[in-house]
This record gives structure tokens, C-alpha cells and sequence, in this order.
């Protein structure tokens, strides 16, 4: 008797289990990537010829690179790891001092405290400075979080005011300040210095060679912050910004990890500051906490650039940078240069007041329509040219159902 196989009849055979189209896009997107990373790097290294002698737009550009550094510092405190803070000014503080005492000449003056060490081993130093004094606070830090970290590090500014005005013979006092070192590099000064190398008929003079200097400084602080995401240390912070409780159980050392975040984004600070006083030719404690480089105000300015740019994006923190800082400087030039606000009253608009309204409105505007910021829009900019079958997240970060929220965390893509 033979054995009956039942089938069923007119039943379709199973399909092979399908590849993701979006597999397919990526090349093409990653060739976008590199074609529009080459073409920004050609335009920076380029930039001080393409403006010649107008150096006052090359400062406006400087001051976008300061604000790049401290942007990405603190974008990884806030967006990666989850703390607040409004610290950032103390630090920008702490390392322009740090960098004019370590590299002050000695014989100078005599009411001023120099130690005479190469400027580059005293950057170096003021950046490990700032570390430490970060990690002085890390008791704190690694205990709060929130608003409630954000009005214990807003304590450090008052600190720092109060610091600036009483030692002067570490920062000059709020009269006069005092001027920080010329930066040299193997001998190389980045100053006027006669005669100057020419690139294409230009003069590479003081504010070009500031320009590349600050031009690698942020790149390699871009380089180190992106590293920092999408390693060990990078998940970490999402996992303690995430759910406290979930990183303890996974064997996190929730405190260690606070931290170690409030360090590394207080050293990108004190880059900053360093970066900040040759930039200004002055090391100046600001004589109110309101008003200055080193003020309230710059904090706000700081917490702009990260929520401009979107939380955890370190691609994000130079756009948000261009805005908040560029946009500053460039109504400061067209008051200095083309008169703008000429008829501006007392207390009236002028060029700071107008760029604080429209930075103030990009945030607002941000937080109402696209939560992710400008990282998920350059997201969406890219998906659109290299579309795929796989749904995008949904617009402004919200999800719906079997989507998830648009994140600034590791995405290569950001």
C-alpha cells in the first residue's frame, strides 16, 4: 500500500526571502557623503584666499570655529549623555587663563604670573586643566542630572566672574586683561612675521594662519568627538541618558560614566577658551555675568548651538555654530563696516540684540517643527537623493506605529 503525500492544490511556493533595497542606495548615498565632504574641505582650506584682504570676514569664520568646538563639547554632555549644563563660559574662561599663564613670559611684567612653556605644550596644558577642574566636579555631576545639574553648574560662571575680577595677576584684572602669548609651532609663529609666505598672491599673515590653526584644531575636535559616539564610550552615555536603572543592570557604572562626560565636554570647553583668546588678542574677565565673553549670555548661546544643530549630533553642533555664532559676527561686521543699525538707540536693536532674536526664533521654531534639528533635516536632504524602499523616520522625531523616533545618537549618516 503506498503511501499518500497530501498537498494542497494551486498553493504559491514560498518566495526567497527578499534583500533590503536600501542596501543598494548606500553606495550612492556614501558617494554623496565624500563628493560634498571633499568640496567643504577644498572651500575651507581655499577660504582665506577667496576673501584676500577683507580678513574681517576670515575673523567672522574664526569665531563660527570656536563656537564649533565648545558646540561639540557640550552637544556631548547634553545630547549624548543626557546632563545639563551651563557651565561652558567658566570653562572658555579657565582655559584662556590657563593658556596666558603657562605660556606668559615671565620677565614680562612683574605683576603678572607667567611660566614661560611652549605655546603648544601650554594649549595642551590649559585643555588638561580644564579636565580636571571638570573632573573636581564630578561629585556633583555624577549625582545630578537635569535642571537640577544645569543650576548647580550655572555656579561656576558666578565663580568664575568672581575669580577673573579677584586675580589679577593671573588674568589682568577687567581693566586692562592681559595679552595671551603668540601661538608658535616648531618655530613657526602664527602672527605677522616679515616676510610672510604668499598662497595664490595672498599673504599668509596673522588672521590666515589663525584660520588654519583653528581650522585643524576643530577638525581634529570633530575627528575625536565622532570616534567618541560610535565607540564603547559613546554607547555608554545613550545607555545612561536612556534609562539609569536599564545601564546599572547591564553592569554601567552610572557616576563613572556622568563624569567622564562632564570632563571630556569641559576640556573641548577649555580648547575653546584657548582658541577664543587668540582670537581676541586679550584674555579679559568680564566685568558683569551678563554681558562678555565669558557671561550668562554665552551659555544661552552654547545651549542654542546644541539644540540648533540637534541634540547628539556632532555634525549638527557646526551647523547650529554658523548659525548662533556666524550670524553674531556677521550684523557686528555690517554695523562696523556698512554702518547697519547707525540710528540704533540705547537699549535698542542693534547687531547683538537682532542676532539673539533670530537664533532665539530658530529655537523655538526647531523645538515646535523638527525636534531632531538640523541633523534631521541634512538626514532627510540625503534620503531624498538617495531614496530607498525603507521608510524614513517620521518628520519632527515623532513616532507612529512601527516607526521609531528620530535619534542624533551613532547614525553614520548624521
Amino acid at each position: 500500500m503506498s503511501e499518500v503525500v497530501s498537498e494542497k492544490v494551486g498553493s504559491p511556493p514560498a518566495a526567497p526571502p527578499a534583500e533590503p533595497r536600501a542596501t543598494a542606495s548606500r553606495p550612492r548615498r556614501n558617494r554623496i557623503k565624500i563628493a560634498a565632504t571633499a568640496v567643504l574641505v577644498l572651500f575651507l582650506v581655499l577660504l582665506p584666499i577667496l576673501v584676500g584682504s577683507e580678513v574681517a570676514y576670515l575673523k567672522v569664520a574664526q569665531y563660527i570655529l570656536i563656537g564649533a568646538v565648545g558646540g561639540i563639547g557640550l552637544t556631548l554632555l547634553v545630547g549624548q549623555a543626557g546632563q545639563l549644563s551651563l557651565a561652558h563660559p567658566f570653562f572658555l574662561l579657565v582655559g584662556a587663563v590657563s593658556y596666558a599663564v603657562l605660556a606668559g613670559d615671565p620677565e614680562e611684567s612683574d605683576d603678572l604670573v607667567g611660566l614661560g612653556l611652549p605655546p603648544l605644550l601650554a594649549l595642551v596644558g590649559a585643555i588638561v586643566i580644564c579636565g580636571l577642574i571638570g573632573l573636581a566636579f564630578a561629585p556633583v555631576a555624577g549625582r545630578l542630572r537635569g535642571i537640577y545639574l544645569g543650576v548647580a553648574s550655572l555656579s561656576l560662571v558666578f565663580l568664575g566672574l568672581w575669580l577673573g575680577q579677584s586675580l589679577e595677576a593671573f588674568t589682568g584684572g577687567t581693566s586692562s586683561g592681559r595679552t595671551p602669548p603668540t601661538f608658535e609651532l616648531f618655530g613657526f609663529p602664527f602672527s605677522n612675521a616679515e616676510p610672510s609666505p604668499t598662497l595664490f598672491g595672498v599673504a599668509i599673515e596673522k588672521q590666515q594662519r589663525l584660520w588654519y590653526l583653528f581650522l585643524v584644531l576643530a577638525a581634529i575636535s570633530y575627528l575625536l568627538a565622532r570616534g567618541a559616539v560610535n565607540s564603547r564610550i559613546g554607547r555608554s552615555w545613550r545607555a545612561v541618558r536612556d534609562n539609569e536603572a536599564a545601564a546599572t543592570a547591564m553592569g554601567v557604572n552610572v557616576t563613572r560614566v556622568k563624569a567622564g562626560a562632564f570632563v571630556i565636554s569641559s576640556a573641548f570647553a577649555g580648547l575653546a577658551g584657548v582658541m577664543t583668546a587668540l582670537w581676541l588678542d586679550l584674555v579679559k574677565p568680564d566685568e558683569n555675568e551678563f554681558t562678555g565673553s565669558y557671561s550668562l549670555t554665552v551659555s544661552i548661546a552654547f545651549l542654542a548651538i546644541v539644540i540648533i544643530g540637534g541634540l547628539g549630533s556632532v555634525p549638527g553642533a557646526v551647523v547650529g555654530a554658523a548659525v548662533v555664532f556666524g550670524l553674531q559676527q556677521f550684523f557686528l561686521l555690517g554695523a562696523n563696516e556698512f554702518g547697519w543699525f547707525a540710528d540704533a538707540e540705547f537699549g535698542g536693536l542693534n547687531a547683538v540684540v537682532l542676532s539673539a532674536f533670530v537664533y532665539g526664533a530658530a529655537v523655538v521654531l526647531v523645538v515646535l517643527f523638527e525636534p531632531g534639528g538640523a541633523a534631521a533635516v541634512g538626514r532627510r536632504l540625503v534620503a531624498r537623493l538617495s531614496p530607498s524602499d525603507i521608510p524614513s523616520a517620521p518628520r519632527g522625531g515623532r513616532s507612529t506605529p512601527g516607526s521609531e523616533p528620530e535619534r542624533n545618537d551613532d547614525d553614520p549618516t548624521a
